[in-house]
């Protein structure tokens, strides 16, 4: 069977998937297939649902590829929420925390999730993906542990492989300061590594930072280099604080991900914030096509929206390699 049949039949294989309901669809039943997920947005930054098929242009290492999948409605998703309880992220719990549970509370009936959460262990629960958002929260609001290490990007990477087995869209939230540090003898990831898994699997990350504040005993002062609390002395001893941003690499890995990142501030709307994450998950295009050669080289993608004062996001490359989803 030539290509072009195989497309037709791939089509003909989602029509009728469609058919039998969104949570029984199944979206990546050829191995040869790149699906793109492209969110489009105007100028102020409003969500655009409505273009058709012909609005969009995708180039494969610069060369236009024919849009073989294309669809518009609103799609399940598979989600881990993944956040950072390491020492660093302490003063910020309880934001990090009700801004998950925003989240959860706006996932649909057809969307599955875990929540994971790591500092001196990386724990994913519950043990499979569930629609049950009731059971999510209670495991939300039990996924505290000592604060302690920070292994993002090997917790990150784990995430990944746990997407592995799930169908259609796969995404990860990460909540973090963004700052590596795992304790010695934790498996030390590198975030190039996670980047191209993210690639390899088709798998979406929206990041999002919170800055850390560091205590610093002032120059005299007999304290050591670090300070947990908020106050500014103790035991006769100074402190002056420092912020942190958040690390730069997750915003890099959100956009190559063709994901998002945001910053997360104390004084944001937690709700508005996580309803827009929600819905821009939902409400993502999906493009899709079948590569020229399958060579195991990273491909560059470009989509490009074919409407004035329109910008639209993707992922960036993926891996032309023959695999078995």
């Amino acid at each position: 069977m030539n290509r072009a049949s195989l497309a037709v039949a791939f089509l003909a294989t989602a029509v009728w998937a469609g058919a039998l309901g969104a949570q029984e669809t199944v979206y990546r039943s050829r191995s040869d297939l790149v699906s793109l997920f492209a969110t489009v947005t105007a100028a102020d930054d409003t969500i655009i649902t409505d273009l058709p098929k012909d609005a969009f242009q995708v180039y494969d290492n610069g060369h236009r590829q024919a849009v073989t999948v294309f669809s518009r409605d609103v799609q399940p998703i598979s989600v881990i929420v993944l956040i950072d309880r390491s020492g660093s992220m302490v003063n910020d719990a309880n934001l990090v925390g009700n801004a998950a549970g925003e989240f959860i509370k706006r996932l649909l009936p057809a969307d599955r999730a875990r929540i994971g959460h790591f500092s001196n262990e990386i724990v994913m629960a519950p043990d499979d993906f569930t629609s049950d958002q009731a059971e999510l929260l209670r495991v939300l609001g039990g996924a505290q542990q000592p604060p302690g290490a920070s292994p993002i990007w090997t917790a990150a990477d784990r995430a990944v492989t746990a997407l592995l087995h799930e169908g259609g869209r796969r995404v990860i939230l990460l909540l973090t300061d963004g700052h590596d540090n795992p304790l010695r003898g934790q498996v030390h990831t590198d975030v190039k590594d996670v980047i191209y898994r993210a690639e390899y699997d088709e798998i979406m990350l929206y990041t999002i930072g919170v800055s850390s504040t560091q205590w610093q005993a002032t120059p005299g002062s007999s304290a050591g280099s670090r300070f947990g609390g908020r106050g500014r002395s103790s035991g006769g001893s100074q402190y002056s604080s420092k912020t942190e941003a958040p690390d730069p690499n997750l915003k890099r890995l959100a956009d190559e991900s063709g994901g998002r990142y945001f910053y997360l501030s104390p004084e944001q709307d937690l709700g508005s914030l996580f309803a827009r994450i929600a819905d821009e998950l939902h409400r993502q295009y999906w493009l899709g096509f079948v590569p020229a050669k399958l060579d195991g080289d990273v491909h560059k993608l470009e989509v490009k929206v074919m409407r004035p004062g329109l910008t639209v996001r993707a992922r960036h490359s993926y891996v032309a390699d023959a695999r078995g989803f």
